[in-house]
């Protein structure tokens, strides 16, 4: 069989000088025939997948984050060359749905392994996405990580932490199967995978493979309510949070009051007001770990020790503002300036 390795040098917060030495030491040979082409700029990627699927390779693996394999799919939908993933990406959303380590010897095993099923992938606006895609302050946070110096996840944390006190709701009307329904929101989400990446769930029992959306829509909260929401967020029980709003669809159109930031798999755009999100059934094929290991119960990462650390300052801080009867004024400007210091 014939391997395609697509490397992005820059994605992610990992070095990647290693890699291909890696790759030659682990690969199996006897099985495989492989090469390696890099990146060279934004949308290469998609390219180089085509390319290589219309050349007759059978797998054709991405080497970077979500964003890396956003393209590498985007050029393999509809075919029969399947896709792998050798996580190297700051959020890593879809490998970690998948169970692929993030450790490269391990993550090249599932390869050699060469279990190939059909799973689904999603469009927006007919733009293909493979983990999730979402409007509001999670789109407004991907826009913001973009462009900024700095990766890796406690970056993110400090984006949302930092501008989730002060960012506002949208009005959205959601047409699907049922009908047309309303929101005031902070966010909402449709996902095709579990999880934005570093184990945050915002989709907890989404599936690739049943054929259908997963559509959240996180309702307006109160600063200590965020603290609840952060902590459903890492711990797969966002669904069960009275701020939350979630159900299943093939399709929905949703509707904004003017153009704005969107993100698919944590890439931002700038789309109009009218988002059209639909599920393509088993359109890309994908190398999948048969021997999945229960995600829940995986050590904490350093995102999710982060929260932890910061849910656990808001209990002390409230508790002792609450102790000296001070107000929540007091508590706010506290935990704004324990945020943006």
């Amino acid at each position: 069989m014939k391997v395609t390795f697509i490397m992005n040098p820059i994605s992610g917060s990992i070095k990647k000088n290693g890699i291909p030495k890696l790759i030659d030491q682990y690969i199996d040979k006897e099985q495989f025939e492989y090469n390696i082409r890099y990146t060279e700029r934004a949308g290469h990627a998609e390219i180089l997948a085509r390319e290589a699927s219309e050349h007759g390779i059978d797998i054709v693996v991405a080497v970077g984050g979500d964003g890396t394999i956003n393209e590498v799919g985007c050029g393999l939908v509809g075919s029969d060359t399947a896709m792998a993933v050798l996580p190297c990406g700051s959020g890593n959303g879809l490998a970690r749905h998948l169970s692929i380590p993030v450790n490269i010897r391990k993550s090249i095993e599932i390869i050699n392994s060469c279990q190939i099923h059909p799973l689904d992938y999603c469009t927006i606006n007919e733009h293909p996405f493979f983990c999730t895609c979402g409007m509001g302050f999670d789109a407004f946070i991907s826009q913001k990580f973009a462009s900024s110096n700095r990766r890796g996840p406690l970056k993110y944390l400090e984006e949302v932490l930092a501008e989730g006190l002060k960012y506002q709701p949208e009005l959205y009307r959601i047409e699907d199967e049922s009908g047309n329904h309303r929101y005031q929101a902070y966010l909402v989400t449709c996902a095709n995978a579990s999880q934005y990446g570093n184990n945050a769930y915002i989709a907890p029992h989404a599936s690739m493979s049943d054929g259908m959306l997963d559509i959240i829509v996180m309702e307006p909260f109160s600063i200590m309510e965020a603290a609840q929401v952060s902590f459903d967020l890492m711990n797969k029980t966002l669904d069960k949070n009275s701020k939350v709003k979630t159900f299943k669809a093939k399709r929905v159109v949703i509707t904004r009051e003017g153009e704005g930031p969107v993100h698919f798999d944590g890439d931002p755009m700038i789309m109009g007001d009218r988002l059209e999100v639909a599920v393509v059934e088993h359109g890309i094929k994908v190398v999948c770990n048969h021997e999945a290991e229960d995600t829940s119960r995986m050590e904490p990462n350093a995102l999710q020790s982060a929260v932890s650390e910061f849910l656990s300052d808001i209990s002390d801080v409230h508790n002792s503002l609450r102790h000296h009867g001070r107000n929540m004024l007091a508590l706010k400007k506290h935990l704004w300036r324990k945020l943006t210091r």
